[in-house]
């Protein structure tokens, strides 16, 4: 049996949705696992009389169910049988909670191919779905294909990055990937400049860190390879993932409260925008 049992796909119809689910339908076969197919259709609220409501209801009932006939059959092709939900309401908020009433252990989403600042916005479901869920989110670029043949491991070494440390840790030996952990040393240097001793000491620190990190692994059975980086975090991250040929990013979601959730942490969010490959972002466990 793999590390995820049941997996829910959240499905719009979208070309990169598409690829998500092909993906995860051909994942779920290697995992043995159970896949969850959601299309949500957002509540409508508008000003018309009863009878035009009912008619806007009923059209957009019907184009819910044929995305789920489409999403189902895509499903099919690759081999599966999956169970179905239609919902109405706001699109996060069905997502996080059929995730948590379905004992759903992985979501995955897709992410349209963007250009430009849209692509440090990543979508707002995507972001609020990962700000306020407490599952493994995994977020397939529109055209990427999935695999866990190289795994990057990006790490802050705080206690909120725990959990991407041990699924990473995980999925290598799952899978005998080749495995790297990156840590970025941050030198802001439009807001002030850091002198070459603090950064070298600070990379001193990093590399500590990871070296504790590699005995880890090596305890797993793994040959951990170590990256230390300079300069913006979602940068580095995304320059390391080029460098090692990473078929997939695992990264941790620092956790937020309030209406900070809507926004994760800015450097899952620019890594999730930018990154060429799939990212796994995983949560701190309670």
């Amino acid at each position: 049996m793999g590390m995820y049992q049941k997996i829910l796909v959240a499905y719009d119809g979208s070309g990169s949705a598409k690829n998500a689910l092909k993906e995860a339908s051909r994942f779920a076969q290697e995992e043995k696992a159970t896949i969850k197919l959601l299309v949500v259709v957002p509540s409508y609220d508008g000003d018309l009389d009863l009878l035009a409501i009912s008619n806007v209801k009923e059209s957009v009932e019907n184009q819910g169910r044929m995305l789920l006939d489409e999403a189902v059959q895509i499903a099919e092709a690759e081999g599966l049988s999956p169970l179905k939900n239609l919902e109405f309401g706001e699109p996060y908020e069905k997502i996080v909670s059929v995730a948590d009433d379905e004992n759903c252990d992985l979501i995955v989403m897709g992410r349209k191919g963007l250009s430009g600042i849209e692509r440090e916005l990543v979508g707002s479901v995507t972001a609020r779905v990962i700000g306020h869920t407490k599952k493994d989110v995994l977020v397939i670029p529109e055209g990427a294909t999935l695999s866990w043949n190289k795994v990057l491991l990006g790490t802050d070494n705080s206690p909120e990055s725990r959990s991407a440390v041990e699924r990473a840790l995980e999925i290598a030996k799952e899978h005998n990937s080749a495995v790297a952990a990156v840590s970025v040393v941050y030198s802001a240097t439009d807001i002030f400049t850091m002198s070459h001793q603090l950064v070298n000491e600070m990379k001193k620190g990093v590399q500590k860190q990871l070296e504790k990190l590699k005995l880890e692994a090596k305890s797993a059975g793994l040959d951990l390879n170590l990256m230390i980086k300079e300069g913006e975090p979602h940068e580095g991250i995304i320059e390391a993932a080029q460098e090692f040929g990473a078929n997939v990013i695992i990264m941790g979601s620092h956790g937020r409260t309030g209406l900070k959730r809507l926004l994760m942490g800015s450097v899952t969010e620019k890594v999730l925008g930018f990154a060429f490959c799939p990212v796994l972002v995983c949560h701190k466990k309670e």
